[in-house]
């Protein structure tokens, strides 16, 4: 009997443990949601929308339901992470164009207060010519009188002018200094975070020949990803092939995305190209992998073929890019 009333005890206190947890989760997620920060309404309202229906699942107290919510919890929390990026990029690139037509619009006003000026000046200059063509002392005095105010009103002008266009300066080297920092990005691939097709031959024009050999991918099931469950989801698995493609890969590779399906890594001589990282490695970049569709978890594959090409001394890298061509493209 005392066995049996220890266990039940047990059970009791396990279950009031298990109950605080829950809560405790759930309410992690809707705090997830009502704390998110703002953006655009278009990418905050449905994230914290999914998030309150994953916190109503999972209070439903189904098993299934709460061991799919991590998945989901941390693919919404994911998602949202690549959208809040995506949507700073934007703010950046408006950043750079207003700076770009206010210096625009500096020159612009430059040019024409210089020409203003200088036909302002040439009219008083007719003024003063004038007065001392008048007989009269008094109406030449006036013109005088009121070509010397003219003068001093223009030098007023001109002055304030140029504290403006200082002040505008000011202004533009603050953003030009934020853009700055922004343009080394400029031929990054904005979903993955890798250099693009036209940054990669460069990089693989100025290696060394002999110093390094190319990992190559073909990821087939993106497109299908794409055509059955919307771009968003074809993103979000771009993204993550990446990151697990970066933890396949040496310390210190180069990685591109030469097209939508194609990948590319530039990885030093030294090691073994058959094993950077260990060949097991690139087994597990094929399989199913876990995305956000409409605030519910979906797994879509890829299926991965990997390739070789060596620099060696004796090839240039317009070689190398040739057989990169010939096996990611077929051309």
């Amino acid at each position: 009997m005392i066995s049996i009333q220890g266990s039940i005890s047990e059970l009791e206190r396990s279950y009031e443990q298990r109950t605080l947890l829950l809560g405790s989760y759930i309410q992690a997620i809707r705090s997830a949601a009502q704390y998110a920060v703002e953006l655009d309404d278009q990418i905050t309202a449905p994230h914290r929308r999914y998030l309150t229906e994953l916190a109503d699942r999972i209070g439903e107290g189904e098993p299934e339901n709460l061991i799919e919510s991590r998945a989901t919890f941390r693919g919404l929390m994911r998602d949202y992470r690549d959208r809040a990026g995506r949507y700073l990029q934007e703010l950046r690139a408006e950043l750079a164009r207003t700076a770009k037509a206010l210096q625009e619009t500096m020159d612009s006003m430059a040019q024409s207060a210089g020409d203003h000026e200088s036909q302002v000046r040439k009219s008083i200059g007719e003024l003063r010519e004038l007065s001392s063509q008048i007989v009269l002392d008094e109406v030449r005095a006036r013109l005088l009188g009121a070509a010397s105010s003219i003068e001093v009103s223009l030098e007023e002008v001109r002055k304030e002018h140029q504290l403006t266009v200082a002040q505008f300066l000011a202004e533009i080297r603050v953003l030009h200094q934020r853009i700055d920092s922004l343009e080394a990005a400029a031929s990054v691939d904005s979903l993955t975070g890798l250099y693009d097709r036209g940054e990669m031959e460069e990089r693989i024009r100025a290696a060394r020949p002999g110093s390094f050999h190319l990992v190559l991918f073909q990821v087939h099931g993106l497109r299908k990803a794409d055509a059955q469950f919307g771009p968003s989801v074809r993103d979000e698995l771009a993204g993550a092939f990446t990151k697990r493609l970066k933890h396949s890969l040496p310390e210190g590779s180069v990685l591109g995305r030469w097209s939508l399906e194609e990948f590319i890594a530039l990885i030093a001589r030294p090691r073994d190209p058959r094993t950077p990282g260990g060949q097991n490695s690139f087994d597990r970049l094929s399989g199913a992998y876990a995305c956000v569709h409409s605030g519910k978890t979906v797994r879509p594959s890829l299926q991965v073929t990997v390739g070789i090409v060596d620099s060696v001394s004796r090839e240039s890298s317009e070689r190398a890019l040739d057989r990169v061509k010939m096996f990611l493209t077929g051309a």
